[in-house]
């Protein structure tokens, strides 16, 4: 969906007619993610956004392996995308890491709009009242991360690929807050393959569903589920783990198997706002054309691609002039923060001459 409304943004911003946004062919992708080992996003560089890491008690040497790998992959996804990033879990001898990432938090700006990432990997527990992801030492519990998390403002996302983490979700929803769990119920206790599938999802080009070159967390949130689910197929076993997505602040989640692609295909009984809008804007690594966005222009970017998707569940509603006169308004406004329209001053200079 993305990469057909910077398409037309594109055409928008050229000023192109109507029939035109619609006629205009696709320009092509390149077969790759983006390399952004040399340069560091300016959005990101200017914000401070981080990502903190938090590697539970494996219990096993087979399960310590597994959650190595994953933790490399966040750690290093998100040092190329240019990110503060901290690793909990993983020091030798250390026997209190519930303390350390109390700590870690707690040095953590509460304000701003430099983007938190929380991620957890490992196992959990839940006991019929409270939800707890199994730490060195003192268990995390989905009540304390809550109150750790009360007084952030700044934009957050938490990742709980553990089992029994459904009541996260629960505890942690909030305006401005994407929540993502392995289990869709505390009761789902056993081990999870959701994260291996997400670690995966985030570098890998067949994640990205909508072509943008770039994976958004609601395209590895659908991946890791899909394949999360084609494990136990494949197996002939009963499946376990039922992923969920929170990024409307209503506290609920949204199964994977309610979107089609990106795009929602059911929507809520009470008519509540769908999940994912906020999810398709969150990338560890991002794009070319994201990457050079000023902190500024990236908000004001999120802003029109919400509302553009917001806007769209109306055409139902509205006259067919009334609908595409409206959006081609909000089109123009983003195509023009990826092309700004010529200054004054250039547009005022003459051509050079042409010789024979």
């Amino acid at each position: 969906m993305k990469r057909l409304l910077l398409q037309a943004a594109r055409a928008a911003a050229c000023l192109l007619p109507a029939a035109s946004i619609a006629a205009a062919g696709s320009p092509p992708i390149a077969n790759k993610m983006p390399d952004t080992s040399q340069a560091v996003p300016r959005a990101i560089e200017a914000t401070n956004a981080s990502l903190l890491v938090v590697v539970g008690a494996p219990g096993a040497k087979e399960y310590e392996e597994v959650f190595a790998k994953q933790a490399d992959v966040w750690e290093q996804t998100a040092g190329r995308g240019g990110y503060a990033v901290t690793v909990i879990g993983r020091d030798e001898g250390a026997t209190n890491d519930l303390e350390t990432l109390n700590g870690a938090l707690s040095g953590e700006p509460r304000n701003g709009s430099g983007r938190l990432w929380i991620v957890l990997i490992g196992h959990g527990t839940f006991d019929g009242k409270e939800a707890r992801f199994n730490l060195r030492g003192p268990d995390l519990s989905a009540t304390q991360l809550a109150a750790w998390l009360k007084p952030f403002v700044r934009p957050i996302a938490v990742v709980n690929t553990s089992p029994s983490s459904a009541p996260f979700l629960n505890a942690l929803s909030a305006t401005n807050r994407l929540i993502i769990t392995a289990t869709r119920s505390g009761h789902e206790q056993y081990h999870t393959r959701f994260g291996e599938y997400f670690a995966q999802a985030l570098t890998g080009k067949s994640a990205d569903l909508d072509k943008d070159e770039q994976v958004s967390l609601l395209e590895a949130f659908l991946v890791a589920s899909r394949r999360a689910g084609e494990f136990y197929k494949l197996n002939g076993r009963i499946a376990t783990e039922h992923a969920l997505i929170d990024d409307n602040g209503d506290g609920l989640g949204t199964p994977a198997d309610w979107f089609r692609g990106v795009r929602p295909t059911k929507k809520p009984n009470d008519k509540a706002a769908i999940d994912g809008v906020l999810a398709q804007q969150w990338h560890l690594l991002p794009s070319e054309a994201d990457r050079d966005l000023t902190p500024e222009q990236q908000v004001e970017r999120d802003q029109l691609v919400q509302s553009i998707l917001q806007f769209r569940e109306r055409k139902a509603s509205m006259q067919e002039s009334e609908y595409y006169g409206h959006l081609e308004g909000l089109l123009l406004k983003l195509g023009r923060l990826y092309y700004p329209e010529p200054s004054a001053q250039k547009q005022a200079e003459p051509s050079p001459p042409r010789f024979r």
